[in-house]
């Protein structure tokens, strides 16, 4: 079989090969596959059409070109890292979320669709209230590359948010991010989750650590060997931040406030248990796309005179 460098190599022998882009593109996904990439052809797609310049649309149309030289080293250098199963976004250092272009280094996390999940349940909640154009305060705890808060004020006009991280390499991502999209309403704070804030705040988000430490060495290699430790390590039991952010989260919501948090696979009940010991309300938790549990909204409910 053709690998991914073989192609490559094949390429570079010229035109008298005339090995064309999508021949190279195919080759590309005939190797992503026989390693378990589970979505080999569309990386493949990005992956080419990244190293000659061109969008989905305009690789197609560019099927038939013959590949040269530097063309052909420049995909077989991106292949190679997906082989060794660097995630896509890693290595092109972009990710979108939300719509939003977001750059990403090995500081933080990849933004990953499932987190979405937690934007819809916050807005979802203000839109109910009908506060959306209201001057909300939020913070994201663990901002990682900014994606909820960014994502949050991308929606809400009038609302400011702070984005906390004790990764100064990740609150330089984020803070990049935040400028380049031209959302000047967050600032960033370096603190371990909440432990640099004072409330009132209207919303708190977070994707906090939630993988079980023993767990982490069974996950697939595009999380465990790159993704940053500390942003998927939870502890034992994987709850340790959850537990940290229910210590605070009463003082730190302002009366009628919500927090949205992901969960988990298998934790609602284990997470929202340890927010109702606090005395928040918690509402029952909403799906992904895939129909997991995935993110939990509690309630600071108003004292009654």
């Amino acid at each position: 079989m053709t690998t991914a460098l073989g192609a490559g190599t094949l390429a570079r022998q010229g035109s008298a090969n005339a090995v064309t882009v999508g021949e190279m593109r195919r080759a590309l996904a005939a190797e992503f596959r026989t390693v378990g990439i589970e979505s080999p052809e569309l990386d493949s797609r990005i992956l080419v059409g990244h190293a000659l310049g061109l969008n989905l649309a305009a690789l197609a149309a560019a099927d038939a070109r013959v590949v040269d030289r530097e063309q052909a080293d420049a995909i077989a250098a991106l292949a190679q890292r997906r082989l060794s199963r660097e995630p896509v976004a890693r290595i092109l250092g972009i990710k979108e979320f939300w719509s939003l272009q977001l750059r990403i280094d090995a500081a933080t996390l990849v933004p990953r669709p499932e987190t979405e999940t937690v934007v819809e349940a916050a807005l979802a909640a203000i839109d109910a209230a009908g506060k959306r154009s209201q001057p909300l305060r939020i913070a994201d705890l663990g901002t990682g590359s900014g994606a909820l808060i960014l994502a949050l004020l991308a929606e809400l006009p009038n609302a400011t948010g702070v984005g906390t991280d004790k990764s100064f390499p990740a609150l330089r991502v984020a803070r990049d991010n935040a400028r380049r999209l031209g959302i000047a309403r967050a600032a960033f704070l370096a603190c371990d989750m909440a432990a640099a804030l004072s409330g009132a705040f209207d919303l708190i988000v977070s994707n906090p650590p939630y993988i079980a430490s023993g767990d982490i060495a069974a996950l697939a290699p595009e999380v465990r060997d790159f993704d940053p430790r500390t942003a998927i390590d939870g502890g034992p039991d994987g709850l340790d931040h959850y537990r940290a952010i229910a210590a605070v989260a009463p003082a730190l919501l302002a009366p009628g406030g919500i927090l949205v948090v992901e969960l988990g696979a298998g934790q609602a009940a284990a997470v929202a248990a340890l927010f109702s010991a606090t005395g928040l309300a918690p509402s029952p938790p909403r799906t992904d796309l895939t129909g997991v549990p995935r993110a939990l909204l509690v309630r600071k409910v108003p004292e009654v005179a």
